[in-house]
């Protein structure tokens, strides 16, 4: 895989860079699988004295090793490899494909799969979700970037993609661990064996392994963002995500059903025997009835009650109608999905201006705890996404002092209750996710 910086630049010259440099910005921030910039693949950033070295370059503002990084620990690189497992060959025959690793909807998300038009000489789908599946194609910005002249923002406006944006990193990593309009993981992929799907931002940017190290030179060259930011935009982007999708006339039916998968699966999938319906205020559902998935609705609501009280008392009341509506008919649940959509896309230009402080943290962590004390969290999708959400919010306490070692070590081990009562979906008890959350509150410094 050592392909060279002068074989690199020299097909960039064969591509015609000097045309392509003065393309419009504005294809920067488009997804790098529907951009039209050229993918040249992996091979490109390997090299060992670009990002291919075994180990960390010393004095490097950069680690240089981080495509080592990407092939040895990053599943990432293996999910093209998946796609040949025997799981894969029983999903693809489920749903009358000859092969998983032909199959378009599987490349999509399991692979760098740019048109056909966008993939360069070296370009391989095998190579899974590589490099320029989220940096973008690099066939314009591959040049300047190996040069060491540009800056980050010159980079991004010639087609490489803003990761570091939270926003756009959500947009990003949704398109596949949700999907959007040009891939979407359907009920029907779910039936044939496929896992269920759960994301949460900040807690899959922090498991994510590391191919960067936030220092001061890091920070001068790109913005850092408070990681109950990230948790906060990244659940008003999920939200926005599922409403699109419930609105779109062709991502929201399945012949005279409705999309299943936008709704909770533990509301169907669980023994008979297992009666675990349980009243909750902000649903006003009875028994019997297929809700949908409103885990974010509710961690939202907890963000903007604080930051906007008068958004959180809409987001809630529209919460309850966008339920309500689903059992009157197609048009009221849209109706109902349109008006909310409007509401949290607002949210998430509100988040990305608002500086999160101190007040705000500990105000988030509060009202995520007593919010499952209350028993807001009986559904387990709600309470997977309130226990990534404490995650992020006391890993952010801790690296920004204000916990101590001590404190953090102590609502940390809390807070593995909470890990321990989600850590398998059919065995949950609401009843023991609401003692860990009461065993998690009375860890919480007061002052």
């Amino acid at each position: 895989m050592g392909y060279s910086i002068r074989k690199a630049l020299r097909w960039l010259s064969i591509a015609g860079v000097g045309v392509l440099l003065l393309a419009a910005a504005a294809s920067a921030q488009q997804l790098p699988s529907q951009s039209k910039d050229v993918h040249l693949g992996v091979a490109s950033c390997a090299g060992s004295t670009c990002h291919g070295a075994v180990t960390p370059w010393k004095d490097s503002n950069v680690l240089q090793n981080e495509y080592v990084t990407w092939t040895r620990q990053d599943k990432h690189a293996k999910a093209y490899e998946v796609l040949h497992n025997e799981k894969s060959k029983r999903i693809a025959a489920n749903l009358g494909l000859p092969n998983a690793h032909t199959a378009k909807v599987c490349l999509d998300c399991h692979a760098d799969y740019p048109a056909q038009e966008a993939r360069g000489r070296t370009f391989q789908v095998s190579d899974g979700v590589g490099c320029e599946a989220c940096h973008g194609g690099a066939v314009r910005w591959l040049g300047l970037h190996v040069s060491g002249t540009s800056t980050h923002d010159e980079n991004v406006k010639l087609g490489m993609y803003p990761t570091t944006d939270p926003v756009k990193r959500a947009e990003l990593c949704l398109s596949c661990h949700f999907g959007n309009e040009t891939k979407f993981v359907t009920h029907r992929i779910m039936g044939a064996g496929h896992p269920r799907m759960s994301f949460e931002l900040d807690t899959f940017t922090t498991i994510q392994p590391a191919h960067f190290v936030v220092d001061a030179d890091y920070r001068k060259r790109k913005k850092v963002w408070n990681g109950v930011q990230t948790w906060a935009i990244g659940q008003a982007i999920q939200l926005r995500d599922l409403l699109d999708a419930l609105t779109s006339p062709t991502r929201s039916r399945d012949g005279i059903f409705p999309e299943l998968v936008l709704f909770d699966c533990h509301a169907c999938h669980h023994p008979m025997s297992n009666v675990r319906w349980q009243p909750r205020e902000s649903a006003k559902l009875g028994p019997g009835i297929v809700r949908l998935n409103d885990s974010n609705m509710i961690m939202l609501r907890i963000v903007a009650s604080h930051i906007d009280p008068a958004s959180g008392t809409k987001l809630r009341e529209l919460t309850i109608r966008l339920h309500q509506a689903s059992t009157q008919g197609p048009q009221q649940t849209t109706d109902a999905a349109k008006e909310m959509r409007t509401l949290v896309g607002g949210l998430v230009d509100r988040f990305a201006k608002h500086n999160f402080e101190r007040k705000d943290v500990e105000a988030l962590l509060n009202g995520v705890i007593q919010e499952g004390i209350k028993g807001e969290f009986v559904d387990y999708a709600t309470a997977e996404q309130a226990t990534m959400a404490l995650a992020a919010i006391l890993n952010a306490m801790k690296n920004t002092g204000l916990v101590n070692d001590a404190q953090f070590k102590r609502m940390n081990d809390a807070l593995n209750e909470a890990y321990n009562a989600t850590a398998k979906d059919e065995a949950y008890r609401p009843e023991a996710f609401v003692a860990a959350m009461k065993k998690l509150n009375e860890t919480i410094p007061r002052s």
